[in-house]
């Protein structure tokens, strides 16, 4: 997640940012709390660490058809628990 993903996230008025700069949709400048935005970001980074971390759908598929639904949860779980939510 990048700084800008995590503004529009937490400042659902914003419709611009320019730089450091949001604004809304009539470009009045819109305030929001740096740390807010860093907090949201770091919340939510193990949702990009998990997402390079599971194996491809491809992957996936073929460890299904050769190791049954169990081999697929442990491969799924060791991500989760490798990169556990907050």
């Amino acid at each position: 997640m990048n700084k800008y993903q995590a503004i529009y996230a937490i400042a659902p008025t914003v419709a611009v940012i320019r730089g450091d700069d949001a604004f809304d949709i009539n470009g009045s400048p819109v305030v929001y709390d740096e740390a807010a935005v860093q907090a949201y970001m770091d919340a939510n980074a193990y949702k990009e660490q998990r997402a390079k971390a599971y194996p491809s759908f491809a992957d996936q598929f073929d460890l299904l058809y050769h190791g049954g639904m169990d081999a697929w949860k442990a491969a799924i779980d060791a991500v989760k628990q490798e990169y556990p939510k907050p």
